[in-house]
């Protein structure tokens, strides 16, 4: 259970391959991966996707990892999944807030890989409550029939079950700014990580894909977030990290290991929704769309008479450093 370094195009502090050398990067890793896991054991990548430099358009580096690790190395796609970080910020900045000719990326992918066609797993483990409108139907039924679109509902569709079988879309904000471990961090003054999944991602997979007692190797651990779930699930567990600052910060994590607080079942607030397209929707469309596709940078006002511009060959896919020609020269 791991979350590499992305592919991103800007270098970061904690190290990571570029797009364009990403894969050859990752080999090496895959060989071992296979290696190691055993036969009817998983390999879950937490990878997010990224832009293409300078221009708003895709990179394809996570996919292309996918198709490598199944096509060269044998493994095999189990599920994909998709986690939503319902609190993450627009970005990026320079196609979201300024050219708004994207919208903001809020989802990593989540690559479920396996040796075996038949790896062990349970969503009996990772069930979620009914949602208060499936809660309603239950209690006032329903009418048996067929769908127009050709599915078949049985009447074992009212059934009671106690709970669901979640969707491949897992929505959990990344917002613990305050948690056990920053607060260890900044009493020992030592730097955080600066890319830590939350814990209930890995501990959906370590419950879904392991007993107790299994072993969980996290290669890439950062602050060992994995092996916290993994203690504190019963689950054997090692952790790998090259900068001794960030091992030292993830000692924190096991000074007092604690039960997360979670939210009531029966607490609406509980359920993270998406708004449904067409809720700010009107008759009409508020503006033409820009013939050369958002290309020119749209000016921006600059104490109420200059105007500001740039080249879009200026900005990747994060903010930039602009060096702005007014317009009076």
């Amino acid at each position: 259970m791991t979350s590499p370094p992305f592919g991103l195009t800007r270098k970061k502090e904690y190290g990571n391959a570029q797009e364009d050398s990403y894969l050859k990067w990752f080999r090496e890793f895959a060989r071992e991966f296979y290696r190691i896991i055993k036969t009817r054991g998983s390999l879950v990548i937490d990878i997010g996707g990224a832009w293409r430099p300078g221009v708003p358009v895709r990179s394809l580096y996570h996919f292309k990892l996918l198709v490598m690790l199944c096509d060269e190395f044998g493994f095999h796609l189990a599920q994909d999944f998709y986690w939503w970080n319902p609190s993450k910020l627009p970005t990026p900045a320079e196609w979201v807030n300024i050219r708004r000719i994207r919208v903001k990326d809020a989802i990593n992918t989540v690559w479920w890989l396996s040796k075996s066609e038949w790896p062990r797993a349970s969503n009996h483990r990772v069930l979620q409550p009914y949602s208060p409108s499936m809660e309603a139907l239950l209690a006032n039924g329903y009418k048996a029939k067929r769908r127009p679109s050709g599915h078949d509902i049985s009447k074992k569709f009212s059934v009671n079950n106690g709970a669901a079988i979640p969707p491949n879309l897992i929505a959990i904000p990344n917002t613990e700014s305050n948690s056990a471990y920053m607060r260890y961090c900044q009493e020992k003054k030592i730097k955080p990580h600066p890319a830590r999944f939350p814990s209930d991602l890995p501990e959906y997979f370590i419950r879904m894909l392991t007993d107790p007692g299994d072993f969980v190797f996290d290669p890439f651990a950062g602050s060992c977030v994995t092996g916290e779930v993994s203690e504190r699930l019963g689950r054997k567990w090692a952790c790998a990290e090259l900068v001794k600052d960030y091992l030292q910060g993830a000692l924190g994590r096991f000074q007092n290991i604690l039960v997360p607080m979670r939210p009531s079942a029966k607490d609406e607030d509980s359920f993270y929704r998406i708004s449904r397209p067409g809720l700010l929707w009107n008759d009409s469309d508020p503006a033409p769309l820009a013939e050369n596709g958002g290309k020119t940078r749209p000016a921006t006002k600059n104490d109420g008479k200059k105007s500001a511009h740039v080249s879009s060959a200026t900005c990747e896919e994060e903010p930039c450093s602009i060096a702005a020609k007014s317009s009076d020269g």
